[in-house]
């Protein structure tokens, strides 16, 4: 690394290539603390679920993804040999990003959305991917809102109640039964009713790295946890605090409409990598990291998302993105070095808090020791997939974390409409 690079960030607490293994050692005991029903960062929360033992033939089941920025829903249909259809889908914006909403404006919001699905099924899959506590009818008390959705008056309540209290005021005729699941849960679920044809697993976990971050897996039964059966847990692995934050980290938080939540999360997701990004570059600039005429143009800067610092990352030459455009301008060669430096690093450490996540996850599992039946992991997001390096560096401390330190064997893999399906399967699993 370029030496005033490596001043700078050591200067403002930022780790580069830190130990993976500390943090994964503190998010067990985390985990354990949570399924312990002790206080914890993270939320263990039980589903009272697990993945369903055969196909879901002949079923129907409306689809509701509540998600960071976009809700869509639609209805699917599985055939006789359990093979899925999507038909009537919708996206439109999730109700509380624009504006606050009192409790009765969000969910009016949704049922508004819900209009073109009314009484096609008496069965719904709600992902609701915010913190909940699941009830053992398949209920979920919303803990807290992450992702700046502004509806303060919903935390506390019961979605599935209180939606199908909205849909009976707009008119629903069917008396519906929801299932309230987290997005990991659901891609949880896609991974264990669509393996590879010749494939067996052991376990599943389903990893989200988009808009926002969490994980989810499957707890067996253990004696250390009183009363706690098998069942999926939603670990809330955006909300874990036992990590070295930066003054980036810090600075952005406190800029944040909920100040000292979501820690982690504020560290890795899509939603907050470009304004941490942004701390940095204007740190760096306030210091005089980069030649004179380059500072004074960052300083300009007003703010900075995923895509324009990822858009730099891929082609540092390019002109297309605002940074691109301003180092054109008016960067020198140690600019461009330096600057996409520092920026790498910030998405490097998203991986390797990642792998820790997924590693974490595995260890729990008490799965993954027969190489012929690996541990399942259903990754979903943009930000894991796409942004510069994201994805082959989890692959590679993955290895390294699980099979080569530990002895446990995993297999990564994506699904088409994972999200949708998983959702769909949640709907119909008995409670």
């Amino acid at each position: 690394m370029n030496k005033a690079v490596a001043a700078f960030l050591g200067k403002h607490n930022f780790p580069v290539h830190m130990d993976i293994n500390p943090v994964v050692d503190a998010m067990l005991y985390d985990m354990n603390e949570g399924l312990s029903q002790r206080p914890a960062a993270e939320d263990m929360i039980r589903t009272f679920c697990n993945p369903p033992e055969k196909n879901a033939a002949g079923e129907s089941v409306i689809m509701i993804d509540a998600g960071g920025t976009n809700f869509r829903s639609c209805l699917v249909t599985f055939d006789q040999n359990g093979k899925p259809s999507i038909d009537f889908m919708e996206k439109t914006k999730m109700p509380g990003i624009e504006r606050e909403l009192s409790k009765k404006e969000f969910f009016n919001q949704f049922a508004e959305n819900l209009e073109h699905l009314k009484d096609k099924s008496d069965k719904i899959g709600f992902c609701f991917s915010y913190p909940m506590t699941i009830t053992e009818d398949g209920d979920g008390v919303l803990l807290g809102f992450s992702k700046e959705i502004k509806a303060p008056e919903v935390v506390g309540c019961h979605i599935g109640k209180e939606l199908a209290a909205a849909l009976k005021e707009h008119g629903w005729t069917k008396k519906v039964r929801i299932s309230l699941l987290n997005d990991t849960v659901a891609a949880l679920l896609a991974g264990a009713a669509c393996p590879d044809e010749g494939n067996k697993y052991s376990s599943y976990i389903g990893f989200i790295l988009g808009t926002g971050m969490n994980g989810a897996y499957i707890q067996p039964e253990d004696p250390a946890y009183k009363g706690l059966k098998k069942q999926i847990i939603v670990c809330e692995n955006g909300k874990f605090d036992k990590v070295q934050r930066s003054d980036f980290d810090r600075a952005y938080d406190a800029k944040s409409v909920k100040p000292g939540t979501s820690i982690l999360e504020k560290m890795c997701s899509g939603a907050y990598l470009g304004p941490v990004g942004f701390e940095a570059i204007h740190t760096a600039a306030e210091e005089g990291l980069f030649s004179e005429g380059f500072c004074k143009s960052l300083l300009k800067l007003e703010g900075l998302t995923l895509i324009e610092m990822d858009s730099f990352l891929h082609a540092p030459y390019g002109t297309g993105s605002v940074l691109g455009a301003k180092a054109a301008e008016s960067a020198t060669p140690e600019d461009y070095d330096k600057l996409f430096q520092f920026l790498d690093a910030i998405v490097e450490r998203s991986a390797r808090l990642s792998a820790a996540i997924l590693t974490a996850c595995v260890v729990k599992s008490g799965e993954g020791h027969d190489s012929t039946k690996p541990v399942c992991i259903l990754c979903n997001g943009t930000t894991f997939f796409k942004t510069y390096k994201i994805f082959p560096r989890v692959m590679g401390y993955l290895e390294d974390l699980l099979v080569r330190e530990r002895g446990l064997f995993y297999e990564v893999i994506s699904r088409e409409n994972d999200i949708t399906l998983g959702t769909a399967i949640g709907g119909l699993i008995a409670k």
